[in-house]
Parts: structure tokens; sequence; C-alpha cells
């Protein structure tokens, strides 16, 4: 029996030092409860910590523009309180911790491609599923997310990214909606009525990627059950036929009933289903392979709840049907 390698666990106290300004929902607060739960339940032992390093420049030009790049950095050199929009706080830390971020999304990316099984979990802020190629957007700077896949692909081929989060990822379908060697699927709220107002259905990607982009929008209340039904019913028979070598989830926890920013009512029963869902998955169609990266989540209770179901299951603790 070939015994597997512990997860990988990119977490790092320098994540606490982006502040996005006074009362910002997006706030250290949120890793310093992950912190508490995964310390009372002892799992970070279970884990190998990866150091996060800075994304050099030519990573961060893969996806964004030289222009923002340089805008994000004169911004927080000059102490300016946000970027482009109000909700996207910055520091004078905050491109540092950014970029942080995304080097550090893509170290795991690279430990992910090495081997069949192996399992990882960023615990990374700023998130970064919004953030266009030449803006940010929702709180997001650059797209931690997105860069991983796109290392993927460069590596394996074919990825697979399953966002999660109660908000559409306009960043990462923009990012990448034009290949087909990288299957977007997105679970969120009706755009009619939830931020960024993107993500419907008839949007299915471009030129090359046509087909390659599935969004999966919900009602607002839909809870658990159809959440996961959705999964069942569209994400899972898409990612199977896809066969990606590796899955990227971008695990927003913000469709949590407690969420002051979502709606869509899941419970803490559900995060665990859903992350079992997310694993058992890995492990049909991607030789065990999943990176996940954090995104939203905004009541701490909630989201730390959801962060330790899905830590469990990459421990493989979590076992039974969904």
């Amino acid at each position: 029996m070939t015994l597997r390698p512990a997860p990988l666990l990119l977490h790092d106290p320098v994540f606490l030092e982006h502040d996005a300004g006074p009362g910002h929902v997006e706030r250290p607060e949120r890793l310093r409860a992950i912190d508490a739960a995964l310390g009372s339940a002892g799992l970070v032992e279970r884990f190998e910590r990866v150091a996060p390093r800075p994304a050099t420049d030519a990573e961060l030009l893969r996806l964004h523009t030289r222009a923002y790049v340089d805008r994000l950095a004169e911004a927080c050199a000059a102490g300016r309180g946000f970027i482009d929009t109000p909700d996207s706080g910055v520091c004078a830390a905050s491109e540092g911790v950014a970029r942080l971020a995304a080097g550090g999304c893509l170290d795991l990316a690279d430990r992910v491609a090495d081997g069949d099984g192996v399992r990882a979990l960023a615990l990374v802020r700023p998130p970064g599923h919004h953030a266009e190629a030449d803006r940010s957007m929702g709180f997001c700077l650059y797209a931690n997310a997105a860069l991983a896949a796109d290392r993927l692909a460069a590596r394996l081929g074919r990825v697979a990214v399953v966002d999660v989060d109660v908000h559409h990822g306009n960043g990462t379908q923009h990012l990448l909606e034009e290949r087909s060697d990288v299957l977007f699927v997105s679970l969120h709220e009706d755009p009619r009525v939830q931020y960024p107002g993107m993500g419907y259905a008839h949007e299915r990607g471009r030129g090359d990627g046509e087909g390659f982009t599935l969004n999966v929008p919900l009602p607002p209340g839909a809870g658990d059950a159809a959440w996961l039904e959705a999964f069942d019913r569209e994400a899972a028979p898409a990612i199977g036929a896809f066969g990606p070598a590796a899955l990227v989830v971008s695990a927003g926890f913000d469709a949590a009933a407690e969420d002051p920013l979502g709606h869509l009512e899941v419970t803490a029963d559900g995060f665990a289903a859903m992350a079992r869902r997310l694993v058992r998955i890995a492990e049909a169609c991607c030789a065990g392979r999943v990176l996940a990266v954090l995104e939203g989540g905004y009541d701490l209770g909630a989201l730390s709840g959801g962060v330790l179901a899905l830590a469990e299951s990459l421990l493989g603790a979590a076992e039974g049907a969904g």
C-alpha cells in the first residue's frame, strides 16, 4: 500500500498584514478565526506547512496587465485607501501580501503537479476570484486561483476550476474563458440579485473556450439540498466529461446562512457535504490532485467551520456519503 503524502498548507501570519480599512468585512480576524478552529481540532500539525514566496512580475503578467501591477504597487506605496473601487481597500503592505498569496498558490500548484494524490489548502488573503486582468474588484487584488490553474494547465494539460463562493468568480472566468484547457464551473447566487451581476447560465466561454465555462446560478434561499443537487446534476458530470488532471477549488464560505453578504442559506452540514464531494471528484477524475484556495466568507463562525470541514476532507478524516 502506497502512503499518501501529507496535504500541503499555505498559511502564514503575513496574510494578516493586509488591511482593507476600518469596518471592512474582509478583515484579518477571518484568518484568526480559522486559526482557532484548526488549532482546537489539532489539524494544523497533520499538514505539511509551505512558506509563502512572492510571485514574480513574469508570473503575475501571465494573467494581469503591466499597467495594473504597477498601479497597484503605486497605490499601496502612496498610502491610498483603496484601488479602483472603495470596496477594494488597500494599505501599504497590501501589494506585497497579495504577491505572497499569489506566489504561494503557484508553489502549491507546482507541488500538486509533481505527484499523484497531492492535496493542498491555501489559506490566503486578500482573496482573488473577482480580480480582472487590469483592475481589482470585490476585495480581490491578484487572481490567486486563476494563476494556479494557469500553472497547472501548463504542467498537466487540463485543469478544472470549481468556484463555490456565493459570488460569481468573474475574474477567474474572464481570465480563462478563451481557453479549452481549463474548465471553469461556478455555483453562485443569481446575478440578478447578487454582486457582481455576472455569471448567467448563457455565459459559456469565448472563442476556443466556448463550452468550457459552466455557470450554475441559484436563487436566494436555495439551501443545502438545492446547492448540492446542482453540483451533482451539472458540475460533477461536466468535470467528469472534461477529464482534468487537477482540480482547483475557489473555496468561498459566504453561501452560509449566517453570512452578511450572501443569501443561499447553506449550513455547516452543507459545507461538509460539498467538501466531501470535491475531494471525491478529485479522486475520481484527477488522480487525487486538488488545490483549494480561500475566497470569501464573512461570518467568522460559518467561515471557520467551513474551512475546518474542508481541511478534514483534505486530510481524509471525513468519510461516507455526502
